[in-house]
């Protein structure tokens, strides 16, 4: 049996929402639209990872980018970490010879 040495960091509504720089009722919007994870405890109250505020950070930065809805920012970052994770894959793959990429000219 193995015992964690200290408690994860986890952060409580507002003082997320203060590190994320917007308001406690947004980011219970950004919850209930599945765009941000957090866990509930037995009284209701949301407590999320520090990791979430970047993800938060990107939300925010393609609302103020582009014309989409929160609703639709879900599809969009699914899609983006889709792209990432294939360029990942595509670096870490063996190259053979005569392979070419999609911005070779010949």
């Amino acid at each position: 049996m193995t015992y964690a040495l200290m408690r994860p960091l986890r952060l409580d509504l507002d003082s997320f929402a203060r590190l994320c720089g917007t308001h406690p009722d947004l980011i219970r919007r950004l919850v209930a639209l599945d765009l941000v994870e957090a866990e509930q405890d037995v009284c209701g109250d949301l407590w999320f990872m520090p990791a979430q505020i970047a993800e938060v950070g990107r939300i925010r930065r393609l609302r103020s980018t582009f014309p989409l809805n929160y609703a639709s920012l879900g599809l969009v970052c699914e899609l983006l970490d889709r792209i990432a994770a294939l360029e990942s894959a595509m670096q870490h793959r063996p190259r053979r010879v005569g392979d070419r990429t999609w911005t070779s000219t010949s």
